[in-house]
């Protein structure tokens, strides 16, 4: 049996002992886990708001457009590419795939939902459209919706009332 090579760690740049290198390790693994176990409690809390906006969104679908009507059976359509937030049709009856931001919708969404539009025309063999919907929307997907016709973006805003219990 071969021993283990011995290791070498080089701690100069730091200014550290190599006493002191095993704990400047440590707090850098704990800083690194901290920011991973924030990053996913961001994402779940992200998911929830979308989940809640989606919920919203249903029961409330005219306020996004007059005559809209949702055609996926209260859940979400899966296509080759993934979930759609919301398939309906629009006065016209044209189909309308409906992708939803909690937060801001960067460039990575309008690539989402024309996925969905293409995937969603090409298994109904029907023309469709968008609308993206997002709290706010990254200069770049201002532009790049700018050069797709069938393509909306629509802000919301949210709005709260109470009532004594």
């Amino acid at each position: 049996m071969q021993p283990l090579p011995l290791m070498r760690f080089d701690t100069s740049d730091a200014g550290a002992s190599p006493d002191t290198f095993p704990r400047r390790a440590w707090e850098r693994y704990e800083d690194d886990t901290e920011s991973e176990v924030q990053q996913e409690e961001a994402e779940e809390i992200q998911f929830k708001l979308e989940c809640d906006l989606q919920n919203a969104l249903r029961l409330n679908i005219k306020q996004l457009e007059a005559g809209l009507e949702i055609v996926d059976g209260g859940k979400e359509k899966i296509v080759k590419c993934g979930r759609i937030d919301i398939t309906a049709k629009d006065a016209n009856k044209k189909l309308v795939v409906i992708e939803l931001k909690a937060g801001m919708a960067m460039l990575a969404s309008i690539g989402q939902i024309l996925a969905y539009m293409v995937a969603l025309q090409e298994e109904e063999k029907s023309e469709v459209r968008g609308i993206l919907v997002a709290n706010d929307f990254d200069q770049k997907v201002i532009f790049a919706a700018r050069a797709i016709p069938n393509l909306q973006l629509k802000k919301y805003s949210l709005a709260f009332s109470f009532q004594n219990c």
